[in-house]
């Protein structure tokens, strides 16, 4: 009997050490993957000279425009070439926007700093009395009361200084649709950036044509008007602009590699390809293409085959509202695929990663700390800064209101590639190599991960869940000013 207890107690030992060795092993070989895909990129990175071609021989994304179609062919070669063969166009139509002609006059004088806002009326001529609504806040609004109606906003884009502590900002098309409820005739905005940077971007909240004309003017000029109006002069705004709404067809591109054991869970890493016409886009969103684009190319240059399904995306119609996402989203939810999309990372504007954003998941910072962890084993620099809040007003949102668990950069940028967001200076010459050649290293090892964890802490979660997460995340009030909030009262 004593024999036969120390036989037992040998063979238990022993399965306890292979198990030991098997996840030492697994690991090893974890660290060792990390490693290659590093190693790879540092080797062999595209990302920087793709981006400078999309930039330099395509130039901006408009969707919709022959520019567009050009950079949607390009992505869908490109992909083909680093040898994937799933590799597909969705085709979808929805009405799209383009700036034709604006002209400007505050007192008979001719504004010359100034740009069209997205979604802006086919036709607009409106002079009215100039109307300072400071930040464009709800509170703003109604601290003017009835004061609004009939008269042109004057906005900041941004929280101006001096403002009361705490106050959170919100989007321009909702600045937009505020100005839109209580009645005014037209609105205004300031940029926030010195130095006669202009900015487009939408201005409505639903991606539909709105009622009033919005334009953006330079800093210098907005705070000229504000102390005008503050002195006590009395000004009016001449708003003229044609512009061109029409049905166009435009297609996102989906490239999937494909999983050797979940086959019924996807992880998509997606980022938006448009960008608007007034420069080629080359932070927004130029590096996050150019770095999923990359790191596909990674992927495929080393043979990987990860646990789950990873679709490697590029959205049209961002810009314009989240449309090519959305309608991924709806194409989805009609093919019951939704339910196998167990996560999906957006990479859109960010960069030069420091860690990563959850989104409102908190049960997954511990996962991210561990991955964090990994990642810094292969390289030190990694910070491994992980946050957890979710935002609206990207890609990741279409997914995240069908309760698809997301995650984002913490980006680590220089400050001053953001300065030119939406603008007419948003080129090539913003682009740091090693940040970007940063972005696809940690963010491939990141992704690698996540799409090889046994399970993801992180559910999809049901309509009723969805509604109770935004309310906790503080977005309620957003989503009800863009009319996306579906839950009622």
């Amino acid at each position: 009997m004593k024999n036969l207890k120390i036989t037992a107690n040998l063979l238990l030992i022993n399965l306890v050490l292979i198990a030991f060795t098997s996840c030492q092993k697994n690991q090893k070989e974890e660290e060792n993957v990390l490693a290659t895909i590093n190693n790879e990129v540092k080797q062999n990175s595209k990302a920087y000279s793709n981006l400078q071609t999309i930039t330099s021989e395509i130039g901006h994304r408009l969707t919709g425009s022959e520019n567009g179609k050009e950079a949607e062919q390009y992505t869908y070669d490109l992909l083909k070439s680093y040898g994937y063969d799933q590799v597909e166009f969705h085709e979808f139509e929805v009405e799209a926007w383009a700036r034709d002609t604006v002209h400007l006059e505050i007192n008979d004088e001719e504004i010359e700093e100034v740009v069209s806002l997205g979604h802006s009326p086919v036709s607009a001529d409106s002079e009215f009395e100039l109307i300072d609504v400071n930040n464009g806040l709800r509170a703003d609004f109604d601290s003017l009361k009835d004061e609004v109606k009939g008269k042109i906003a004057l906005v900041y884009i941004g929280i101006l200084d001096g403002s009361p502590e705490g106050l959170k900002n919100i989007h321009r098309s909702e600045k937009t649709a505020l100005a839109i409820e209580y009645g005014a005739e037209g609105i205004i905005i300031i940029n926030q950036v010195p130095g006669g940077v202009l900015l487009t971007g939408t201005a409505s909240v639903t991606g539909s044509l709105i009622d009033i004309p919005a334009v953006c003017i330079s800093y210098e000029k907005g705070m000229e008007l504000k102390k005008q109006l503050a002195e006590g002069e009395e000004l009016v705004a001449h708003i003229q602009m044609s512009n061109k709404s029409e049905v166009i067809k435009s297609r996102n591109v989906i490239a999937t590699l494909p999983a050797k054991e979940k086959s019924d869970e996807d992880i998509i890493i997606g980022g938006h390809l448009d960008s608007w016409d007034l420069s080629t886009g080359a932070i927004d969103n130029g590096i996050g293409i150019a770095a999923i684009l990359d790191i596909a190319r990674t992927y495929k240059a080393l043979n990987l085959e990860p646990k789950r399904n990873i679709k490697f995306v590029m959205f049209m119609g961002e810009e314009q509202g989240l449309l090519g996402s959305k309608q991924m989203v709806k194409m989805l939810n009609e093919n019951d695929g939704l339910e196998n999309v167990a996560y999906m990372m957006n990479i859109d504007m960010s960069g030069n990663p420091k860690g990563y954003n959850a989104s409102g998941r908190d049960q997954m910072l511990s996962i991210y700390d561990k991955i964090g962890k990994d990642i810094k084993a292969v390289d030190s620099t990694y910070e491994n800064e992980n946050t957890s809040k979710a935002g609206l007003h990207s890609d990741h949102q279409s997914f995240m209101m069908e309760g698809v668990p997301v995650v984002g950069l913490v980006g680590n940028l220089e400050r001053k590639v953001y300065s030119y967001y939406h603008s007419n200076g948003d080129d090539f010459s913003l682009v740091n190599k090693e940040h970007l050649e940063n972005t696809v290293r940690f963010s491939a090892m990141f992704l690698w991960e996540l799409a090889n964890l046994d399970e993801i802490p992180a559910k999809k979660l049901n309509f009723e869940q969805t509604k109770q997460f935004l309310i906790d995340q503080g977005l309620k009030e957003e989503l009800e000013l863009g009319n996306e909030w579906k839950w009622g009262e």
